[in-house]
């Protein structure tokens, strides 16, 4: 899998301007063939923040169901039709946590392609540090707080640890990722936006 355009486009929401990266594959008819079977989803990922006891601290949440069940992960899920990205990650951390955020910030493009189960996954990374309520656990997630030199990247996904640098020291990114299946990276690639 490799990167070989990316595009920034402007685009006016809400009164406004958003930078959204899409990144794009040219491949040849074989690969067109090979992944036009694959399931391709938008999806949300937020990170609430905060600052305790003189440490930064990061919100992560142990999937306790489906998709990446025994993972620590960051709250978010699929985008649903006729939501926007911001709204789609504000539903699933309270969904998720129970936590509100009005002040979502778009740091990172990531995409995924999942050989064994045939997914294709883009995926919007926000961040907040302003939220409201108290995280509780739900029938998905169980919530907890890490300081940033304290986050369990052995009990995550394998990706985390190439692009979650980025992310805590406040670099904006995009990557893509090809998994064989959930435990084995084949390809990849990060970079600061």
């Amino acid at each position: 899998f490799k990167l070989i355009c990316l595009l920034t486009i402007s685009i006016n929401c809400q009164s406004f301007n958003r930078n959204i990266i899409s990144i794009f594959k040219m491949s040849s008819n074989e690969d067109d063939k090979f992944y036009s079977n694959y399931e391709e989803k938008h999806y949300t990922l937020i990170f609430c923040r905060r600052k305790q006891n003189n440490f930064n601290q990061i919100l992560l949440g142990m999937k306790k169901r489906g998709f990446g069940a025994g993972k620590w992960n960051g709250f978010g899920g699929k985008v649903e039709n006729g939501e926007s990205f911001e709204e789609g990650a504000r539903r699933e951390l309270e969904e998720e946590s129970t936590l509100r955020s009005q002040d979502l910030k778009s740091f990172g493009y990531l995409v995924f392609r999942l050989l064994d189960s045939r997914k294709y996954m883009k995926v919007h990374v926000f961040e907040s540090w302003e939220f409201e309520g108290v995280e509780t656990e739900t029938e998905e997630m169980r919530p907890q707080w890490y300081n940033e030199n304290e986050i369990p990247f052995d009990k995550m996904w394998l990706d985390d640890k190439y692009w979650f640098p980025y992310l805590l020291q406040g670099k904006k990114f995009i990557g893509s990722f090809e998994y064989e299946d959930e435990d084995t990276i084949i390809d990849y690639s990060v970079k600061e936006q």
